[in-house]
């Protein structure tokens, strides 16, 4: 399981996404303070809930140092109680289809003239372009210069 993004809990704490987001981060409040489910044996493990780490990043949502802590507390939290790492995997999906502003784009076109495609957007690969590249303009007639094959 992938670990939860930072820009993600950062975003959603900051309130990002709107109704959709509030949700989601009341899904995730909701999450950690759920009862720990099976620990592998009956043994009593000594993980954060997250749930203290979660309120630190509440009081101070730009904080990136604090939803690295919320994070880490999570994917620990996730690899020693099955439950958990089940329904995290479950809000995860939920909370990467909220428009959060992460990775937003700005494209702007300006100055001169631009030769050959434009692409504008986010996230692209394996791009190639087959474009000739533009004409040069000629020094005078032909036969005028050094470099002239037919000469």
């Amino acid at each position: 399981m992938d670990p939860v993004s930072v820009m993600l809990l950062v975003a959603l704490a900051r309130g990002a996404g709107g109704e959709a987001g509030r949700q989601v981060w009341a899904g995730l409040s909701a999450l950690v303070r759920r009862p720990f489910g099976r620990d592998g044996g009956g043994q009593a493990l000594v993980v954060s809930s997250g749930e203290a780490e979660l309120v630190r990043l509440a009081e101070d949502p730009g904080d990136q140092g604090r939803a690295q802590a919320l994070s880490t507390a999570l994917a620990v939290r996730a690899a020693v109680d099955e439950d958990f790492r089940t329904y995290l995997a479950a809000w995860q999906e939920r909370a990467n289809l909220v428009r959060t502003g992460d990775g937003a784009v700005t494209n702007t076109v300006s100055g001169g003239t631009q030769n050959g495609p434009v692409v504008q957007g986010r996230d692209f690969s394996n791009l190639t372009f087959t474009t000739p590249p533009p004409a040069q303009p000629s020094s005078g007639p032909p036969g005028n210069s050094a470099a002239d094959p037919e000469r």
